[in-house]
């Protein structure tokens, strides 16, 4: 007898194997839309290390600082 999961309002849960994808073009988009997202994560995080600037951020730090002893 297969197990029936609902969630606590009484509303039937989708069983894992009902969602995966069944035909094979399905599985290729999958896949594709997964290879893509990854790249494009990967396309950000280099374009960020390679455009880093360290001092960028030195401007907030000093406002931060003046804020902070005016309120303290």
């Amino acid at each position: 007898m297969e197990r029936t999961g609902f969630e606590p309002f009484g509303e039937q849960l989708v069983s894992a194997p009902d969602t995966q994808p069944r035909s094979r073009t399905s599985k290729l988009l999958l896949r594709a839309g997964t290879g893509l997202f990854w790249s494009l994560v990967a396309g950000i995080v280099l374009a960020r290390a390679a455009f880093f600037e360290p001092g960028i951020y030195d401007g907030f730090s000093r406002v931060a600082s003046l804020a902070k002893s005016l309120i303290f």
